[in-house]
């Protein structure tokens, strides 16, 4: 457990088991119900009630306090600058491998935080949508490494967060369909000044390219979903299997051919795609990101987080 000698020695990060964290909730109340939840969890996410209570409750008072200073401190500036505009949207960023369940993470604090009274106007937007085309992933050569950084439009991706940070109204981006595993062709999800925009996607804590600026850079707060390597590709393996049953059987999915393969050659080809891709991706640029987080949730074997590590500098 980090106390404050050990961040005086260096360590930025206070670490808080699940109880201590559990004991930071207050008097936050529960305003989710299970129908509810049962909507937001992500395919083979077994989260319930008690882990929404036990961590995520206590995430969103966390948030709303600093959502609070935050709009303090920019009416400190507006003010000594003689401004009078609206305070710009905080930005919350969500990272972390495929099939942890950052998706989850990120629907869940959309709900919670919109419940709050101080910022009713909560919008999502997941890097997805600022994948490259597949057709231009195809041109150059690097369909196989969709979800890498290079895969995105960055340029658009931080303009588009630039422009909602700078209070611009109407802020239109791409929509992705999972289904068709591609961008949707003149189709646009509208952000037009939220209170709160949540960023989620595998590269949002990425730095920025010299003489550039990264999404990251316009973060308000970030958070990392963590799990040992070996749990995740159990996740990703497990759920694979449950989308082979369900989505992938839909005619219009990109992958209907995987619904048709047996037990074991589907999961061999979902190993394969985990060992060559979802990992390499993970190891070389998602992990390497993970101490830049404000916050960073510690999930076991069974999805639970078992603990969590705060920036305290």
């Amino acid at each position: 457990m980090a106390t404050l000698a050990d961040v005086a020695d260096g360590d930025p990060y206070v670490e808080l088991s699940r109880e201590q964290w559990r004991d930071l909730r207050r008097n936050t109340p529960l305003t989710l119900t299970e129908a509810e939840l049962r909507e937001l969890r992500g395919v083979h996410d077994p989260i319930d009630l008690s882990e929404v209570t036990d961590v995520y409750l206590p995430l969103t008072r966390l948030l709303n306090l600093h959502f609070t200073g935050s709009r303090q401190r920019g009416a400190a500036v507006g003010a000594f600058l003689g401004e009078h505009d609206a305070p710009p949207p905080y930005v919350l960023g969500i990272a972390g491998s495929v099939a942890v369940g950052k998706s989850t993470t990120a629907r869940l604090l959309h709900a919670l935080l919109a419940r709050w009274p101080e910022h009713p106007r909560v919008d999502l937007i997941t890097t997805d949508s600022f994948l490259h085309p597949n057709k231009v992933l195809e041109e150059r050569g690097i369909m196989h490494r969709k979800g890498f950084p290079e895969s995105y439009d960055r340029r658009a991706l931080v303009g588009f967060v630039a422009d909602v940070k700078a209070g611009r109204p109407s802020v239109e981006a791409p929509v992705y369909s999972h289904l068709e595993y591609d961008i949707v062709p003149g189709a646009t999800h509208v952000v037009d000044r939220p209170d709160i925009l949540i960023v989620e996607g595998l590269n949002v804590l990425q730095p920025a390219p010299p003489d550039a600026l990264a999404v990251y850079d316009y973060f308000d707060f970030s958070i990392y979903v963590d799990a040992r390597m070996e749990d995740i590709r159990t996740w990703y393996v497990e759920r694979f299997h449950k989308l082979r049953r369900t989505a992938f059987a839909d005619p219009k999915s990109y992958f209907r051919h995987i619904a048709a393969l047996s037990h074991e050659e589907a999961t061999t080809f979902a190993e394969n795609v985990w060992r060559d891709i979802n990992e390499r991706n993970l190891v070389e640029n998602i992990a390497p990101t993970r101490e830049r987080a404000g916050l960073i949730l510690h999930k076991g074997s069974d999805h639970s987080v078992t603990h969590v590590r705060l920036r305290r500098t």
